[in-house]
């Protein structure tokens, strides 16, 4: 098999290059590693990572000095990156400006200058739909700098429990490839061929299959490439256009149509299968933070003001202060650690509950036990696995891109 050689952006504490090493070790060839965490005077998780797989080829460097130590010669490159405002403005003789910042134009920019043949991001699912007032601009102005860059690109929202994975996690997965290697050449789908195509030779839907959402589900097409010029035409002029959680574009030609998983997972993992034994009871909950738990988690109305001073109240509804251990778990967030609506908590007994341990993080996104055991504090823990990834995700990925590479 052919050598795939990867840079790995935004690395974290390595889920990406884990995952594909689970895919093939022997194929998969890291040339470069960036991690680095603003306002961090410890940067606990590059350190995390360099403890797993040495420091060679890694940077610890903000992503505007790093982008400059990539290599001239790599097949893929990786990354999951920020949610944020993707708008442009012109600089006239300089043509295009992304806000500073905004780390897409960074990986616009080694996607401009290297060239990569391939390009596998992660993000939030709310990506498809950002910014609010005007949903789905900004994933119309990557794609647009991906077909700029000369890519084709396929996307898929996938939720990790509903493929047999233990945590419900959605995440979109974004999958760039040189226009002159198509997978895909068919110019107009029905909802029905669109889905068999993509699960018969969609990089992501290969591993992720798909069917619509309902039987009489449709296809959205935009002429993507008819209806705007660059980036900057689509900072000022994009209206409220829907992406659908499953799309591809196709020399400029976008297909998107909301599905949903073709099969329901052979095994249903629980988070009560990846819980530890024996946990000591430095996890339990004091009488104190039980209170603290019961309210942020009930049901509330709080008193807030719009910026003109107009007061409105916020509702939240009631939630289960324990989790239902027969089901798989909820998204982890950074915050983990603390108690909030979010956090998880596993009852014990008939009246202690307790936080989930570190160990039982890192099984949420399936890494090996006391993967961040390295020397960094219990919290760090928690918030590195809050922004990891789920590996087998990519492991899956990885296998056929693999095969891809291999056409």
């Amino acid at each position: 098999m052919k050598k795939i050689k990867v840079v790995e952006l935004f690395a974290g504490v390595g889920g990406f290059r884990l995952g594909l090493e689970k895919a093939n070790k022997s194929v998969f060839e890291l040339v470069f590693a960036n991690q680095w965490e603003p306002n961090k005077k410890v940067q606990h998780a590059y350190n995390c990572y360099v403890n797993h797989f040495g420091i060679e080829n890694t940077s610890n460097e903000n992503i505007e000095i790093a982008k400059y130590q990539i290599p001239n010669s790599f097949d893929l490159l990786v990354g999951g990156f920020p949610c944020q405002d993707y708008s442009v403005a012109s600089t006239g003789a300089k043509g295009i400006e992304g806000k500073k910042g905004v780390l897409w134009w960074e990986i616009s920019h080694i996607l401009e200058n290297k060239k990569p043949k391939y390009v596998l991001l992660e993000n939030v699912d709310r990506l498809l739909l950002s910014p609010s007032k005007n949903r789905g601009r900004d994933f119309a102005i990557m794609l647009m700098n991906f077909y700029k860059n000369g890519y084709n690109v396929e996307w898929q929202v996938v939720n990790a429990a509903e493929y047999g994975m233990v945590q419900r996690r959605k995440r979109v997965f974004i999958f760039a490839y040189k226009k002159s290697k198509a997978i895909i050449k068919k110019s107009d789908f029905s909802s029905s061929s669109l889905t068999d195509v993509l699960n018969q030779y969609g990089v992501i839907n290969k591993a992720f299959k798909i069917k619509p959402f309902l039987e009489d589900t449709q296809v959205s097409k935009y002429d993507f490439k008819e209806e705007f010029k660059d980036e900057i035409d689509i900072t000022q002029n994009w209206i409220n256009q829907k992406f659908e959680n499953t799309g591809v574009m196709i020399n400029g030609d976008i297909y998107t149509l909301r599905t949903k998983p073709q099969n329901e997972p052979k095994i249903i993992k629980t988070l009560g299968s990846i819980l530890e034994n024996n946990v000591g009871d430095n996890y339990l909950l004091t009488s104190e933070q039980k209170l603290k738990a019961e309210y942020v988690k009930g049901a509330k109305k709080i008193l807030r003001y719009k910026p003109n001073g107009e007061e409105y109240y916020y509702a939240e509804g009631k939630m289960s202060l324990v989790d239902d251990v027969n089901k798989p778990g909820r998204t982890m967030l950074t915050s983990e650690s603390t108690i909030n609506r979010s956090s998880h908590f596993i009852a014990v007994g008939k009246d202690k509950i307790r936080f989930i341990t570190p160990i039982e993080a890192e099984r949420l996104n399936g890494f090996d036990d006391n993967w961040t055991n390295t020397g960094m504090p219990e919290k760090m823990r928690y918030f590195c696995m809050g922004n990891a990834l789920v590996v087998d995700i990519v492991k899956a990925i990885g296998k056929n891109i693999i095969e891809f590479n291999e056409k």
